[in-house]
């Protein structure tokens, strides 16, 4: 015989029912939860330099891991094979784009070339920001966070210039890599602190060195040959001026030409000191890149995205300051280069 329950049973019974059903639906949420904590985790940032082997990009790519790793985010770093390596940029931003990036951290070696790229990137939802190297034009990124490479290269010329004193001036200009902003942008910004034009007889050569120590020697020893009175040198960054020094050490005339250069590495820091180098201008690729993670993570929180040239900001370093114009010395550059 089947009793019926009495409604004091059944009303115990459905409070347990509910209980258990509470308690299901909390695991569920809290389950879910945690997924879209994970996924938050697990977002994408892409950061894509124009090499592995700078040391300037060194730094940026150990400041946005250690940035990334602090957010919450999960890190892809990519780069070119060598300093112009446009195509190989253009493939980095394709496969971070099926990798569901986020947002992708670019410093462009062509400022034209990855226009596409970053356009498919950016028609994607993905939150794009151009790190030291602006594109042309600029707002094909949603925001640059870079140095002021036109001032950074007034800097350096103003130094160069008042540091020949009353020589006429025999220039050469080891330049980086064509296409790129920031060789443009500081190669007219000393010309305008040296007080000349392009063209200006002063200027006795010009050869390209993709910012490479190699062919910054290179470069330097052919310069030298057709010109040995050439008493000032540009250099578009501190591992081409290495390779000008080596070339200047070994034809004996380190006391005969102003070597200077920008980067501000604790490297070139030390050529400074060293007597290398007259002057670097100092820049700072970890809080590029610092800057440029952090915004990726308020991107991915709230979709806030910044916009416009962010200036992180230049210091003229010598041991040597010179009357007139404004620097820092090496007991500042060793303290902060590349912070």
């Amino acid at each position: 015989m089947i009793r019926s329950q009495t409604p004091k049973a059944a009303l115990s019974v459905n409070r347990r029912r509910l209980a258990g059903l509470l308690a299901a639906g909390a695991v569920g949420l809290a389950l879910a939860a945690g997924s879209t904590a994970a996924m938050a985790q697990e977002a994408v940032v892409g950061l894509v330099t124009k090499t592995e082997v700078n040391p300037f990009f060194v730094k940026m790519r150990q400041a946005a891991e250690a940035e990334a790793k602090a957010k919450g985010l999960k890190l892809i770093a990519r780069a070119g094979k060598f300093d112009g390596d446009n195509e190989g940029q253009v493939a980095a931003i394709e496969d971070l784009i099926s990798a569901g990036a986020k947002g992708i951290l670019i410093t462009p070696n062509n400022s034209t070339g990855v226009l596409g790229a970053v356009k498919k990137a950016r028609d994607a939802g993905i939150l794009v920001i151009a790190l030291d190297t602006a594109t042309d034009p600029a707002d094909a990124v949603d925001a640059t966070f870079a140095t002021d490479n036109f001032q950074a290269g007034v800097q350096q010329g103003q130094y160069a210039r008042k540091a020949l004193g009353d020589k006429a001036p025999k220039l050469a200009m080891l330049d980086g890599t064509p296409g790129g902003t920031v060789d443009t942008f500081r190669h007219d910004g000393f010309l305008k602190g040296f007080g000349i034009a392009e063209g200006d007889a002063a200027i006795v050569g010009k050869q390209n060195t993709n910012g490479a120590q190699d062919k910054g020697q290179t470069a330097m020893e052919n310069l030298l040959s057709a010109h040995p009175d050439i008493n000032v040198v540009y250099t578009i960054n501190e591992p081409a001026a290495q390779g000008a020094y080596a070339a200047i050490k070994a034809a004996g005339k380190t006391d005969d030409i102003v070597v200077t250069s920008i980067d501000g590495g604790c490297l070139g820091v030390k050529y400074v000191k060293d007597g290398r180098v007259a002057a670097t201008v100092m820049q700072f690729p970890y809080k590029m890149a610092q800057m440029g993670v952090d915004a990726v993570a308020e991107y991915a929180k709230s979709g806030k995205k910044p916009s416009g040239f962010v200036d992180t900001g230049s210091f003229l370093i010598t041991g040597k300051p010179l009357e007139g114009l404004e620097s820092k010395d090496l007991e500042f550059g060793e303290k902060n280069c590349w912070g």
